[in-house]
């Protein structure tokens, strides 16, 4: 007989199969795309010459989150946060610049 335990762990219903976890190659993917979403932004800003129309203040709020995710992935030792946050605090970072070749 079993015993509530063994119950329990039968009883579990597995949404993503032990052999394959695709979730952390997603994330990695996913995080680089969003790392990599403001350069349309940063391409406008150099190409116009122009970043008086951002709002430097959410700018500056994202490249403070992305960077401590950063920091964090690190300490972590853990190379999808890493990758994810890098590619995110150097697109914002340039941004940022922009800003202040243009914006103000």
């Amino acid at each position: 007989m079993l015993g509530e335990s063994e119950i329990r762990k039968v009883n579990k219903p597995q949404l993503i199969s032990n052999k394959i976890n695709i979730l952390p190659i997603l994330a990695t993917i996913f995080g680089l795309v969003n790392g990599f979403s403001p350069i349309p932004q940063a391409i406008k800003i150099f190409k116009r010459k122009s970043a008086k129309d951002i709002s430097i203040f959410s700018y500056s709020l994202a490249f403070l989150g992305v960077f401590i995710w950063l920091l964090y992935g690190i300490q972590l030792n853990k190379l999808p946060i890493i990758m994810a946050n890098s590619a995110g605090t150097i697109t914002l970072s340039i941004i940022i610049i922009g800003w202040f070749f243009y914006g103000r």
